[in-house]
């Protein structure tokens, strides 16, 4: 019997029944970085709303350092947002001394405002 072009790559069939279903997996990533909240947030996008972009990704085995990626520039973006509103907004530690309240009201204002524009531009983009 002839091999087919997926045996003479070097691929195998296993008998399941009464079919050969062909032995495939996924290239094994490089690295394994772990993926935090934002990067979750993306990879669910990813499979809800843009299924091509993340089966290419997923099979060319580069799905969780690009994950892990955006995870860190949404991070960081996060973060630099939350300190340029606070400090624009006079949010500060003599404040949070004086008003406790008050400087929780505003912070988790300001965190709401950041974590909105975060998944705007990295997130849900």
């Amino acid at each position: 019997m002839a091999k087919t072009i997926f045996e003479e790559m070097g691929g195998a069939y296993v008998r399941q029944g009464d079919y050969f279903i062909p032995c495939l997996t996924l290239p094994a990533e490089k690295e394994n970085k772990p993926i935090g909240v934002w990067g979750q947030r993306h990879k669910r996008y990813l499979r809800e709303h843009k299924r091509a972009i993340y089966t290419n990704l997923l099979t060319s085995g580069k799905l969780n350092s690009y994950l892990a990626d955006i995870d860190e520039q949404a991070e960081e973006m996060f973060f630099r947002l939350v300190e340029q509103m606070a400090e624009r907004e006079g949010v500060t530690e003599q404040f949070k001394a004086a008003n406790g309240l008050e400087w929780t009201r505003r912070m988790n204002n300001i965190r709401a405002c950041a974590m909105e524009l975060v998944n705007k531009e990295i997130i849900y983009n």
